[in-house]
């Protein structure tokens, strides 16, 4: 199992803070079936600034940990590139790092937890342009996405993947976001199941769950696309869109009473 999406690079950002918090870490994410996992400190997020040759180095080190501690998971250096009015330049300058290696084909993109800007239209364009898939991290926890879910509709048709957090699938981020997940995936608009984990509390990777979810509710053949799909990402191989379809809104009463009973 690959996981494309993970805070575990120690001192970096809100993730592993210790060596020892990484291995542990490590030594779950196997327990739970996963032998490669892209790397993803924040970047350009207006708190963190992470660049590729640091990171590279970093994670070169962490995978010789890894090694002597035998842990056999193989690491890659990535980034959660947050969209910014100098994602270009950088690109441009080799400062960004992609969750498919040298392929240069896929980028994890993420948006203010507030909304998607008025300008991620042009710059997804753009991108585009450069040969680059953006894979929107975690819509499902976008406010903007929530209010109104028809922009996730918008930026799948205009190219974009997405990955939705194993997390808020299985509930640990609380039932309002889970049952949004399910219409995400619902609607065709999911594509890959990653971590986003940051730690050994409340960040935790629940990929295992995640999965045995999705082949629950959707069927052993979608379980098996997403994971599918994780490996061709890492490959730099081509992900076709499916049959897609606007996420269904909820009225407001209906969101009252399922609030009012708890589910």
């Amino acid at each position: 199992m690959i996981d494309l999406h993970c805070h575990m690079l120690p001192s970096v950002d809100d993730g592993a803070k210790t060596i020892s918090m990484a291995l542990d870490m490590a030594r779950e994410a196997e327990a739970e079936g996963i032998n490669k996992i892209l790397l993803t400190p924040h970047h350009m997020d207006g708190e963190y600034i992470n660049h590729r040759k640091d990171i590279e180095i970093a994670v070169e080190n962490l995978q010789r940990t890894f090694n002597d501690n035998n842990i056999g998971i193989e690491l890659r250096p990535g980034q959660e590139v947050h969209i910014n009015g100098d994602l270009l330049k950088d690109i441009d300058e080799d400062d960004v790092l992609y969750a498919d290696g040298a392929n240069k084909k896929y980028m994890m993109l993420e948006f203010p937890h507030s909304g998607v800007p008025e300008y991620a239209e042009n710059m997804i364009f753009e991108l585009k342009v450069k040969g680059i898939v953006p894979i929107i991290v975690h819509p499902e926890r976008n406010h903007g996405i929530q209010q109104d879910p028809d922009i996730l509709f918008d930026l799948v048709s205009q190219g974009c993947l997405t990955q939705i957090t194993a997390t808020s699938y299985v509930g640990g981020f609380g039932s309002t976001i889970q049952r949004f997940t399910d219409k995400i995936v619902d609607a065709g608009l999911g594509f890959i199941f990653s971590s986003d984990a940051h730690n050994m509390e409340g960040r935790r990777f629940r990929m295992k769950e995640a999965f045995d979810r999705l082949a629950e509710k959707k069927g052993k053949d979608v379980a098996l696309q997403y994971e599918q799909n994780a490996e061709k990402v890492w490959n730099g191989e081509i992900i076709e869109i499916g049959n897609i379809d606007r996420v269904k809104k909820e009225s407001a009463a209906s969101i009252f009473f399922k609030k009012l009973l708890g589910k």
